[in-house]
């Protein structure tokens, strides 16, 4: 077996889509008012507990919703825990906020797997070429949506050439 080239491991685009400065103290702060308001309400509660379970909690929150990547690899685009083969992406088109609001509409196909975060405005559409799969297309958050559809382009046109011809 020999081990594959640096040009086949290496991801194309990595994005790390995290919560916005804001996102902290506004957590921050609304533990500290729910902790308030249950120490208020449960005088029989030692003071500092409603403090010491839901603040560290409150930090916890933010963090979870900020560690899903964005990633395009040679074999795949990967979102979070969602994995697509890139030779089954026929487009891509990158999403601004209006285009966003548009694709997620009423317009919008119910069998579209859609993986987004409001704080962020941007996205693109992967549009998909399976059979095998219902899915018309993926609809993604990202903050740089011109190069994560342009790797995606780039990694699919190589995977579809190199595919063998059915």
């Amino acid at each position: 077996m020999t081990p594959e080239s640096p040009a086949r491991t290496v991801a194309a685009h990595q994005e790390r889509i995290g919560v916005p400065w804001w996102a902290w103290p506004a957590s921050l702060g609304a533990g500290a008012i729910l902790a308030t308001e249950l120490m208020l309400g449960l005088p029989e509660l030692p003071v500092w507990a409603p403090y010491a379970v839901l603040l560290p909690l409150s930090v916890l929150l933010p963090a979870l919703l900020g560690r899903w990547r964005v990633e395009v690899t040679p074999d795949e685009f990967r979102v979070d825990d969602a994995r697509l083969p890139v030779e089954f992406v026929s487009g891509v088109v990158a999403l601004d906020a209006a285009g966003k609001r548009e694709v997620l509409g009423v317009g919008a196909h119910p069998l579209a797997f859609v993986v987004q975060r409001a704080w962020v405005g941007t996205a693109v559409q992967v549009l998909l070429d399976d059979p095998a799969d219902p899915t018309p297309y993926w609809v993604v958050s990202t903050r740089r949506p011109v190069e994560l559809a342009t790797a995606l382009l780039e990694v699919s046109r190589r995977a579809r050439a190199e595919r063998p011809a059915r």
